[in-house]
């Protein structure tokens, strides 16, 4: 596993001088998870608000929300998009993940392993073959790694743990070509990253970067190939460049 990377820390003043920010959505608690469309539509979760929030041409409307689905969705965390346009959400107040389409109608996708519920899913990706993975947090202690990852197939939707004992799985991207997948351990402070084995699997696990102060939490990466991390308590956004 040979990856050369540059760790990049932007201030949030020297990034405001850069770009211009502006402020597409508002009132929402403790936004999370936001995921694109195909059509230039932003999704995000109001975690502690109960809904999923649709925001389109400067316009942010409530796409599905927990009091009218109490049975499929309660606090959705991380989202991401499928191929054929339906958002997968971790719904970690029932401990399930979810499919939903974009008209707001939910459903459960697997709710759960082994005859258990998730523990508290967070975030989820795609791999290049449509196959589900998402992080499954417990305790938020370095001393307790009792952080899992699935794996659910998209065709038989087995699940199966791909990788265990993190100390708080949180956000997770795999690389461009697919060959890696990153994964964020909160309470250590650091990113980790697996090899993607043929059979879906993950293999060898390193550290691929430590983060002072704060932890990582949503990572992705960009056109360039560049991964960004939102360092929840740290205030920063840091960029990890190849």
């Amino acid at each position: 596993m040979k990856i050369l990377f540059t760790l990049l820390l932007l201030n949030m003043t020297i990034f405001s001088q850069e770009v211009e920010w502006q402020k597409v959505a508002s009132d929402l608690n403790f936004p999370e998870g936001p995921a694109w469309n195909y059509d230039n539509t932003l999704f995000v979760s109001s975690c502690y608000g109960g809904f999923i929030a649709k925001i389109q041409n400067d316009s942010c409307t409530k796409l599905i929300t927990a009091s009218d689905n109490p049975f499929t969705l309660k606090q959705t965390n991380g989202l991401t998009i499928s191929r054929d346009g339906y958002i997968f959400a971790c719904e970690y107040g029932i401990g399930a993940i979810l499919r939903i389409s974009q008209d707001g109608v939910s459903e459960i996708y697997s709710g759960g392993y082994n005859g258990t519920k998730f523990n508290r899913p967070n975030d989820i990706a795609f791999d290049q073959d449509g196959n589900v993975y998402f992080t499954d947090p417990k305790s938020y202690d370095p001393a307790l790694p009792d952080g899992r990852v699935f794996r659910i197939d998209n065709k038989t939707k087995e699940v199966r743990v791909v990788a265990e004992n993190i100390a708080f799985s949180n956000g997770l991207a795999f690389s461009p070509n697919g060959k890696y997948l990153f994964v964020c351990e909160s309470a250590k402070n650091q990113i980790i990253i697996f090899d993607v084995l043929p059979n879906g699997s993950l293999g060898e696990r390193s550290v691929f970067v430590k983060l002072p102060g704060g932890d990582p939490d949503g990572i992705a990466f960009d056109v360039d190939g560049n991964l960004y991390d939102a360092h929840f308590g740290g205030g920063h956004i840091y960029v990890i460049s190849h």
